[in-house]
C-alpha cells in the first residue's frame, strides 16, 4: 500500500524499441535452441524427435503451431482443413448496417474499369476517417478471402481523398460480402508437398496513370497458400512486359516458399511449375536475345530469367481461360469467379 512500481526501461514509444524487443525474443528463442529461418527473419523452428514446433512473431504477437497433434486447439476434419472468418465477416456487416442488404454477385460491378476524373461521381467522401476504418478492415478480411482481393486492392488506392464513387464500391463489396459470410479456404489433406503458381498482369488497366495490375497466386500439395494483387510501380510498353514483371514478383514468391519449406524439413528438387498466359513474357524469360524489347527494363526484372537457368522455376503457357490468377487483376464475371474460385478451394459454409 501506498507504493509503485518503478520501470527501470521502458520499451513503448522509444525509437529503438522494435529492435530491442526482437533481439531479446530471438537470443532467447535460439537459447532454448530455436533456429532462424533464412528465408522469413521472424519464423523460428526446433525439430527434435517428437516432431517440429513453429514459432512466427508479428510485432509483439506470437503464433505457435508444430506436428504434435497433443497440446494443438484446432477444428479439422479427417479431409482437411477449412480457414475461414465468418464472424468476422458477420460482425463487420452488422457494423456497418448491411445485415439486411440485398446481396450482389460480384465484389465489382461488371465492366468495372478504373474510373476516370470527373467520369463518376468525384465529390469528396463527408467522412474519409471511416473509409480508412472500413479499408482497413477488408484488407484483414483477404487474409482468408482472395475473392475480394482485387476489389480492396482499388479501394485502398484512395485512402487520402475518397469520393463518393470510391465508398458506393466499399459499399458494394460489403453487399458482395452479405451474400457469403461463411466463405473461406479449403485445404485438403494429402502427401503432396508440389509447389505450383499461377501469374497474371491487366495491362495499363489504370486508366488514369496507365500502370498495369499484378495477380498472382501459389498452391503448395494443391492447396491455395499465398495470393496478391498489386499495381505495378511503372508504365510498361507493351502485355509482355506487363506479364514479364508479373512473373518476377510470382518468382520471387516461389523462391521464398521454397526456402521456407526447407525450414519445415520439406525439400522440393524439381523445378517449380509456374503458368503465364502470355507466350511472349515466356520467351523473354527463356530468351537473353530479345534485348530489344526488354533493354529499357530494370535489371531486377532478369531475376525470373537467373532462375529459369539455374532449375528453380519452369514456365508454362497455359490458356487465359485456365488462368487461376485472373481475379487478382481484373473485374471478372460470374461465370468466371465462380469457375476459379472452385479452382482456388474457396468453400462457403453458409450454403453447403
Amino acid at each position: 500500500p501506498g507504493k509503485v512500481l518503478r520501470l527501470r526501461k521502458a520499451i513503448y514509444g522509444l525509437k529503438q524499441s522494435p529492435r530491442a524487443w526482437y533481439h531479446k525474443l530471438s537470443s532467447t528463442l535460439k537459447a532454448n535452441g530455436f533456429k532462424k529461418s533464412e528465408s522469413d527473419h521472424t519464423l523460428f523452428t526446433l525439430q527434435n524427435d517428437q516432431g517440429i514446433v513453429v514459432v512466427l512473431i508479428y510485432v509483439d504477437d506470437l503464433i505457435i503451431s508444430g506436428s504434435n497433434k497433443e497440446g494443438i486447439e484446432v477444428c479439422r476434419s479427417p479431409e482437411g482443413l477449412f480457414l475461414s472468418q465468418r464472424k468476422y465477416t458477420l460482425d463487420l456487416l452488422k457494423l456497418t448496417g448491411k445485415l439486411g442488404a440485398k446481396p450482389v454477385s460480384t465484389p465489382l460491378e461488371p465492366g468495372y474499369k478504373v474510373n476516370r476524373k470527373g467520369e463518376k461521381d468525384d465529390r469528396p467522401y463527408h467522412c474519409p476517417e471511416q473509409y480508412r476504418r472500413l479499408v482497413g478492415k477488408l484488407i484483414y478480411l483477404t487474409y482468408t478471402r482472395p475473392d475480394i482481393s482485387f476489389a480492396v486492392n482499388q479501394v485502398s488506392q484512395h485512402m487520402k481523398e475518397p469520393t463518393v464513387y470510391h465508398w458506393s464500391m466499399v459499399d458494394r463489396i460489403l453487399k458482395y460480402l452479405k451474400g457469403s459470410p461463411g466463405q473461406g479456404i479449403w485445404m485438403g489433406k494429402n502427401s503432396s508437398t508440389e509447389i505450383v503458381g499461377y501469374c497474371d498482369a491487366d495491362y495499363g488497366g489504370d486508366r488514369n496513370d496507365r500502370h498495369s495490375t499484378t495477380g498472382f497466386c501459389t498452391f503448395i500439395g494443391g492447396n491455395l497458400v499465398t495470393w496478391k494483387s498489386k499495381k505495378q510501380k511503372v508504365v510498361s510498353c507493351s502485355s509482355a512486359e506487363a506479364e514479364y514483371r508479373a512473373m518476377k514478383k510470382l518468382t520471387n514468391e516461389l523462391t521464398w516458399l521454397k526456402a521456407l519449406l526447407k525450414d519445415f524439413g520439406i525439400e522440393q528438387k524439381t523445378p517449380i511449375t509456374f503458368h503465364c498466359d502470355n507466350q511472349a513474357a515466356i520467351h523473354i524469360a527463356n530468351n537473353p536475345v530479345f534485348h530489344e524489347r526488354t533493354k529499357h527494363v530494370e535489371i531486377d526484372c532478369h531475376k525470373t530469367r537467373e532462375k529459369i537457368q539455374d532449375g528453380t522455376i519452369l514456365p508454362c503457357y497455359t490458356e487465359s481461360s485456365d488462368q487461376l490468377a485472373d481475379i487478382f487483376t481484373k473485374a471478372a464475371s460470374i461465370q468466371v469467379c465462380k469457375f476459379i474460385h472452385g479452382k482456388l478451394g474457396l468453400v462457403d459454409l453458409t450454403h453447403p
